[in-house]
Parts: C-alpha cells; structure tokens; sequence
C-alpha cells in the first residue's frame, strides 16, 4: 500500500501548544502529589509529550507509556501506536517498527498504523542511504590516501 493510499500520521508531524501540555503537566503533577495518578491522566500526559519536538520529552512519554504498557494489560492496545510514534521521533526505527508491527497485527487495517508503518520505513531507507553515502565517501578517501601512499614508497 502507498503513503497515498492512507491518510497521513498527523501526530508525527504535529505537537501541542506550550500551554496545552502544561495543562497535561500540571495535572500529572497534581496527582502525583496526592500519591495517585490515574492511569488516563498519565496516558493524556504521555500523549502530549510525545507529540513534543522535544527529545527529553519524547523520551519521558515513551518511559510513562512503557510503564503503562507493562502494568495495564488492558490499556496496552492505544499504547502501541504512541510508543511506535515516539520511537520513530527519537530514531529508533527498530523499536518504532516492532511496536506499530504489534498495532498492525491486532488491526491490519488501521490507517495511522499503515501510515507510520510507511514513515518508518522511508526514514529507514534515508537512513541506509546516508549510511551507504558516508561509507563511499569513507572508501573514497581511504583510496585516495592509499593511492598516495603506494605513489610515494614507488618514488623511492
């Protein structure tokens, strides 16, 4: 299936405003205070901060959802969208693929999956791309110096 074929997964691209993760923040922080964070307070703050350009605060969402992942067996369906999204902002194409892998396997046809599923693997082949760029330019100049290295020992 092309990107085309599928709407796009907004929340890659789009973060809350300053003030509406404060709102979230600050209900977090509230509950935790009283010693009790209710598990939808800490899912609405970990959305948020994984929608942030922000990597400290992807990495925090990613953190809570895990710790909701982990602990809330019924909670862990909406968990593996967020945690493939926050893996693929961060670079972690791997962990990104098998979490909206996990997704697609419980609903092959959820459409911001199939999406994400499409962003990874394009920043993936990007990925290889500049990596197979880096190591030509690496082999060019280790040529280069080799060449340069058998023309002076044959002058002597």
């Amino acid at each position: 299936m092309k990107t085309a074929d599928v709407p796009y997964a907004a929340d890659a691209e789009v973060s809350l405003t300053y003030d509406e993760l404060q709102v979230l923040r600050m209900q977090y922080e509230k509950e935790l205070a009283q010693s009790h964070v209710t598990i939808q307070t800490k899912f609405n703050y970990a959305w948020g901060l994984v929608k942030s350009p922000i990597r400290e605060h992807q990495l925090e969402g990613v953190q809570l959802l895990a710790d909701i992942y982990r602990s809330e067996p019924k909670r862990r369906r909406e968990c593996l969208y967020y945690l493939a999204l926050g893996h693929y902002k961060m670079g972690n194409y791997d962990q990104a693929k098998g979490f909206n892998s996990q997704l697609l396997e419980r609903e092959p046809t959820n459409l911001q999956a199939l999406s994400l599923d499409n962003l990874i693997d394009t920043a993936v082949k990007r990925e290889g791309y500049i990596g197979m760029a880096i190591a030509g330019g690496a082999a060019a100049v280790g040529t280069l110096l080799l060449a340069g290295l058998i023309r002076r020992a044959a002058r002597k």
